[in-house]
């Protein structure tokens, strides 16, 4: 497929998708839904210094989601010779898993409004060339840092769209574009040292020597590192580390479905208060330039911004067609999918902290700082106990020089530290988490 091709790909994607609907309804559905995708990307992997890999792949495929008194079954396919199978296979599905009270209805047509800052006509035209080009900035970043080298890495470039049709008369369709590339290195000074990078947008950057030059400074920062104490202390977590914990704790808590089937820890807890009053926390799938930002979500339901704190009180959870069908409520359009091959599920789209009175924590705090963990996927997301590894931790004070910890354990509940969290202006997107450097009062296990 040349690149000149996808435009006009899309539209035989599209007619393959109503041909799909229509096969779903003639086999017994009572309600259908094609979710398609399409797109390009441009991967460069590195191993050490040099290229391991360049590649250009292109993808394509269809979900189906057949309902039949409100058991849902789902098929999908890359083939499209196969649109009679899927069809049947769904609908035996929807057959198969019986009716479902809970369930109320695909969703309707609806207006949308277009987010700004998603699609970059660059990186819809840009060549395996040109992503080496950047993937060698980025290694030449690391050179300028004595005592580091490279490791891995990768950079990559995508273009795709998708589109929701179903049977109620839906049809959206939207184009949008992300580049990714990160770095990881390592120093040698009588010890070792680690450190990473990474860069995440919708548009453009064709040097990144930056995200080179501060993974090979953080990999020499950390050598060195002394034995940390034991006790109670102000730490700070960098955006990497904030993110790395909302996603197993806070994120699950806030989900529609987790909350409906009590495994949440904020179940039944809107309108008190879990955190200071400056704390906000809000959704937001129109975000400009957003990693998640688009006109819809998985489902074809509106985009929009969905308060979740403010003032320190929780005000709601984020909610899918289904689990707001349950509860009499309205979607906050967070249906999210992976690919044409997943059915969706409730998550988060662009998930912001900010605060009315950020702070400068770093020329504030005495204690730890720390820009990465390791293994917060172990946390619970029920209770939001956790333990965790810090990556590239420091010792800090006001006016004074960082000094690295060799090891350092991180313990406590989330929802616990949440009560007392204090935010900085250091905001940063890790994915789809926006985020800035946080201060907690936590336990700290020196080894």
């Amino acid at each position: 497929m040349k690149i000149s091709d996808i435009s006009d790909s899309i539209d035989t994607l599209l007619n393959y998708g109503h041909d799909l609907l229509s096969q779903a309804l003639r086999e017994g559905a009572e309600q259908a839904e094609v979710y398609g995708v399409i797109g390009r990307s441009v991967d460069i992997d590195l191993r050490k210094d040099a290229v391991e890999l360049a590649s250009e792949s292109f993808h394509r495929g269809l979900g189906l989601r057949a309902v039949i008194a409100g058991g849902v079954g789902f098929s999908s396919t890359s083939d499209m010779l196969l649109l009679q199978f899927v069809a049947k296979s769904a609908v035996v599905s929807a057959r198969a898993r019986g009716a479902d009270e809970s369930w109320r209805s695909l969703p309707l047509p609806e207006k949308v409004v277009r987010p700004e800052g998603i699609f970059d006509p660059r990186l819809e035209r840009i060549g395996p060339e040109e992503c080496l080009d950047t993937a060698k900035s980025m290694l030449f970043g690391c050179r300028t840092v004595k005592e580091a080298e490279p490791v891995a890495g990768s950079v990559a470039s995508i273009c795709g769209t998708r589109f929701v049709i179903n049977s109620l008369g839906m049809e959206l369709v939207e184009t949008s574009t992300l580049m990714h590339a990160s770095l990881e290195t390592i120093a040698r000074a009588g010890d070792v040292a680690t450190g990473s990078d990474f860069y995440i947008s919708r548009g453009y950057q064709p040097s990144l020597e930056d995200v080179g030059r501060y993974a090979a400074e953080q990999a020499r920062s950390s050598l060195g590192g002394s034995r940390a104490e034991s006790g109670t202390f102000d730490v700070l977590l960098k955006p990497m580390a904030v993110a790395e914990l909302l996603d197993y704790t806070l994120l699950s808590a806030l989900a529609a479905d987790n909350v409906q089937k009590g495994r949440s820890s904020l179940a039944g807890r809107v309108g008190d208060k879990i955190s200071p009053e400056s704390l906000v926390i809000a959704d937001d799938g129109l975000l400009f330039g957003g990693m998640d930002s688009s006109a819809f979500d998985g489902e074809g339901v509106p985009s929009q911004r969905t308060v979740l704190v403010e003032d320190g009180i929780l005000r709601g959870y984020l909610y899918d067609s289904y689990t707001a069908g349950k509860e009499g409520a309205r979607s906050t359009g967070n249906a999210v999918r992976s690919g044409y091959s997943d059915v969706p599920c409730v998550g988060s789209r662009n998930f912001i902290v900010s605060s009315s009175q950020p702070q400068d924590l770093l020329a504030e705090t005495k204690g730890l700082l720390v820009n990465g963990l390791i293994g917060a996927h172990t946390a619970n997301p029920i209770s939001g106990d956790f333990s965790v590894e810090a990556k590239n931790a420091f010792l800090i004070a006001p006016g004074e020089e960082a000094k690295p910890i060799r090891s350092l354990m991180l313990a406590g509940n989330f929802f616990e530290l949440l009560k007392d969290v204090e935010i900085g202006r250091d905001v940063r997107a890790v994915g789809s988490i926006v985020t800035p450097t946080v201060k907690f009062r936590m336990k700290v296990v020196g080894s």
